[in-house]
């Protein structure tokens, strides 16, 4: 059975992500999607919101996992044995930095990255940006899933 990774915080999770996931979905038996728990950084949603909204965001492909993971990501492809870490890459700003983490990984564990090329539609889109815009009464909405962007509208009405 042929297994990959996308891990990410996904706070939260855009349209941007999902279309590489979906992509990997394709492309693999089992898709993993790591929700990476960072306790120096306080997210605008709980890390079993994120879950839960990328659960429902990836409802339509029947082979994605959604799990929570503190700790090194190779540490978490060698606890479910993958092999396969996929990567989206908006610019080459976002090569640089994840191909150093790219082979940390392979150093540590033997783990493969892949990197996709985002959809030029995302291709400037990030979890920070959408949260910025949002608060400011920006429309996100073609950014987001449905699920999410209601869940940030809320959010950010509450605070």
């Amino acid at each position: 059975m042929r297994r990959a990774v996308c891990p990410g915080s996904f706070d939260p999770i855009t349209n941007g992500h999902l279309d590489i996931i979906a992509r990997a979905s394709r492309l693999y038996d089992v898709v993993h999607v790591a929700v990476m728990v960072n306790k120096s950084k306080q997210g605008l949603f709980t890390v079993e919101e994120r879950m839960e909204l990328i659960r429902e965001a990836t409802r339509d492909h029947g082979n994605v996992q959604v799990e929570s993971h503190h700790g090194l990501l190779v540490d978490f492809c060698k606890e479910r044995d993958i092999p396969a870490i996929v990567k989206g890459l908006r610019a080459v700003s976002d090569f640089d930095y994840e191909l150093q983490m790219a082979q940390m990984n392979m150093g540590l564990s033997g783990v493969e990255t892949l990197f996709v090329p985002t959809n030029p539609t995302y291709s400037f889109l990030s979890s920070s940006l959408v949260k910025e815009v949002a608060a400011w009464g920006g429309d996100v909405s073609h950014l987001l899933p449905p699920a999410v962007h209601e869940a940030l509208v809320r959010r950010l009405a509450g605070r």
